[in-house]
């Protein structure tokens, strides 16, 4: 408390003791608003901003003992504000006494923990500032912006901590998507942000208008000048300007006032745990979700959203481009360490996007009706995915497709699904040659009959699947080939019809299937009246293949 004391007496001593002469008082100081809109920023509830923030609270240091607000003469505020080493005109009138008076009073309590977010978020401000030449005390922006919320959406729309319009952050480069939003991203916004005050500056080469312009668009503000008669300066044509924009300077103004004179007013920083922990960044090139980042690392969600704002669904959808990353520095070489393991973890559980579903319109994908049956392979030391889909006759892209691979990576011991053994597939009016393939069921017996079609001369795989809208993988698997070579004369299961029979139907004798019991149903004659006729055309036409390649059995 005694070097609060100490503090506050020399920040007093320093804007007193100032000649008069050098802070001439101008006709600014006689504007007065009692119609003064605030910016959003400042009608945010701390509750609600302190859950925007994500900050850990669990570990806040206990020296922080805020006491009660001191009010000086209008004298005081003139001079501390006329002091401050800014390129930038920081004047003093009614209008900017109101705005310090309701940082100092009402709003004390979000300073302090607006200044111990500035620990994380001012000296990132002040590097880009820097880089392209602009005012440092232009760090103080997003304090009226947005509250340093960098997930802070306006009524109008606008997001980040610059609070960057869709449109003026896509002009400047910044990414926007249904899973990515660079506006929220503390670095990217701020340097895209710094490029567009430079640019503000170029047309009007005063840094009043500049920040008006910034709130509510040149437009707006070359609108306020020609109403005037072309006057310049932002207080001769204050009254002239939008309502919301006519606080915004003075807000501006009194947020580097409270900022500087924090302790003058008996506030301090609130430190939550862990602000100064060291940071880096890593390029993530796999689509990743936050929670498999977490699950590996034992970092917590939360720390990682607070870290990464831009991911607005907790995707890194690095398979289209490289993102950045930032983590913590310890985190980071583990995450570089374990990379395919976290590519690897509960991925269908986060990632639930398909890369294609083809599958589910030829009715092989589903195993819902207990008749497809998935034929797996473990994975080997040299493995690669290449070299296992050739060696079960179908596409990479087939083979990740299945097994819901976004990249090329595999690990060892991973089990893949390289085949099907069975498919329905609809009649066509192809010659047909059937075999029944009995499958247990509780009502009756499911029986897969395939549609062959015989080899002709100038036929190709190609061209006879697309004749059956079936793919040329599929054609391999059902037909047991390992390349695409086929002979005239050949015959090929091009399809697979599904039919039910009765258990206690006399066919099943006549095929030699166990005798199962099973309830009376209507039109079960005419079923296995079909079956038989359909059995014996398969006995007549010499198939025995068609029964013993085991296509449908569990």
């Amino acid at each position: 408390m005694r070097n609060l004391f100490l503090l506050t007496v020399t920040g007093l001593w320093l804007c007193l003791s100032l000649p008069a002469q050098n802070n001439p008082i101008s006709a600014a100081d006689s504007i007065s608003d009692n119609a003064i809109i605030y910016p959003e920023s400042m009608t945010e509830q701390l509750s609600d901003l302190l859950k925007a923030w994500q900050l850990d609270l669990k570990g806040v240091e206990a020296d922080c003992i805020r006491g009660q607000n001191i009010h000086f003469h209008d004298s005081v505020y003139t001079r501390c504000l006329y002091s401050m080493p800014s390129e930038m005109e920081l004047s003093y009138n009614s209008v900017v006494k109101k705005y310090i008076e309701m940082y100092a009073d009402r709003k004390r309590e979000q300073v302090s923990y607006m200044l111990a977010l500035g620990d994380y978020y001012f000296p990132m401000f002040e590097q880009a500032l820097d880089k392209h030449g602009l005012p440092l005390e232009l760090k103080y922006l997003p304090v009226i912006e947005s509250a340093l919320n960098p997930v802070a959406v306006s009524r109008a729309g606008a997001t980040g901590l610059w609070q960057f319009m869709l449109r003026t952050g896509k002009g400047y480069g910044l990414e926007v998507n249904s899973l990515v939003d660079e506006r929220r991203d503390p670095h990217k916004s701020t340097d895209a942000a710094a490029r567009y005050l430079k640019d503000l500056y170029a047309i009007y080469g005063d840094w009043n208008l500049v920040i008006a312009a910034y709130n509510c668009g040149p437009g707006n503000v070359n609108k306020a000048i020609a109403r005037s008669g072309g006057k310049r300066d932002y207080w001769e044509i204050y009254n002239r300007l939008p309502r919301e924009t006519r606080g915004y300077v003075p807000a501006f103004i009194a947020a580097n006032y409270i900022m500087s004179h924090y302790a003058d007013h008996n506030i301090c920083p609130a430190h939550p745990y862990n602000t100064t922990v060291a940071l880096d960044t890593v390029q993530v090139n796999e689509r990743i979700h936050l929670e498999q980042i977490a699950g590996v690392l034992e970092i917590s969600v939360n720390e990682l959203r607070r870290l990464n704002p831009q991911f607005k669904k907790d995707v890194i959808p690095g398979d289209f481009k490289a993102y950045s990353l930032v983590l913590p520095s310890e985190k980071m070489y583990a995450f570089i360490d374990k990379g395919a393991e976290i590519t690897n973890f509960q991925r269908n559980q986060y990632l639930t996007h398909r890369s294609n579903t083809d599958g589910y319109l030829e009715g092989y994908e589903s195993s819902a009706s207990g008749n497809n049956a998935n034929v797996y392979y473990k994975v080997k030391k040299g493995d690669n995915l290449s070299a296992i889909a050739r060696r079960n006759g179908i596409s990479l892209s087939q083979l990740k497709s299945w097994n819901g691979l976004s990249s090329n990576r595999i690990g060892v011991g991973k089990r893949l699904i390289v085949g099907r053994k069975e498919v329905v597939k609809p009649a066509t009016d192809n010659k047909e040659q059937a075999a029944i393939m009995p499958i247990e069921g509780t009502a009756g017996r499911t029986g897969s009959i395939n549609q062959y079609y015989r080899v002709r001369k100038g036929d190709t795989l190609g061209k006879i699947a697309h004749a059956h809208g079936i793919q040329v993988a599929q054609l391999q698997t059902w037909n047991g080939l390992k390349s695409t070579r086929i002979g005239v004369g050949d015959q090929l299961i091009v399809g697979m019809k599904e039919v039910v029979t009765p258990i206690s139907s006399p066919v099943e004798k006549a095929v030699e299937y166990g005798r199962v019991e099973t309830s009376e149903s209507a039109g079960s004659d005419i079923i296995s009246s079909y079956l038989k006729k359909q059995i014996e055309k398969t006995e007549e036409r010499q198939l025995p293949e068609a029964i013993e390649d085991g296509v449908g059995k569990e």
